[in-house]
């Protein structure tokens, strides 16, 4: 495909939408809705070592208006300009959950819906926590739960995880990581 003229729609504090005229693989042009978003950095936060057989993680539950209520998540947030993606990762744990990170390994980058936005989310394990305090911001209610490893599979097995970046990232790390060691 290829961006054959774009209409900013609006521009927003997180998002702004265009209005793409795109040229199609079979040469024919066509009108896409598309929001446009930083990209954003998500942590699997473990309290123990990863390959131990029932390993401490932390998860939280936070308010999203969209979901009308809590949802289990891992720590994430958006990119601010110029930010790499593993700065993201750190700042994002230390800012909603107060724990900071010796390790951040990149784990791997996902499109979340790529039908309508560009928004990538790029998927990290933080270990070698360090307690401290948090830096929530003013519409951030977030609830934070050290649970082991295997209460985090069985709130995604009985469908209580319905995240979208958690539910990767968490069957990433146990099939790609856990499982190899």
């Amino acid at each position: 495909m290829a961006l054959v003229a774009t209409e900013r729609l609006y521009t927003g504090r997180i998002v702004n939408l265009d209005l793409d005229t795109v040229g199609f693989p079979d040469g024919s042009t066509g009108t896409l809705e598309m929001l446009r978003h930083p990209g954003a950095s998500a942590v699997v936060p473990f309290l123990d070592d990863p390959r131990a057989d029932d390993p401490r993680i932390i998860l939280i539950r936070q308010f999203r208006h969209a979901a009308d209520g809590f949802l289990w998540e891992i720590p994430a947030g958006r990119l601010d300009p110029g930010e790499e993606p593993e700065a993201c990762a750190r700042r994002e744990l230390r800012e909603e959950t107060g724990y900071s990170a010796a390790d951040c390994r990149r784990l791997v980058t996902i499109h979340t819906t790529p039908g309508f936005t560009d928004e990538r989310i790029h998927l990290f394990m933080a270990t070698g926590l360090r307690a401290g305090d948090h830096a929530r911001e003013a519409d951030e209610f977030v609830e934070v739960h050290e649970t082991r490893w295997s209460e985090a599979l069985r709130l995604v097995e009985n469908g209580e995880v319905s995240d979208a970046k958690t539910l990767t990232a968490l069957l990433y790390t146990e099939t790609s990581l856990r499982r190899r060691t």
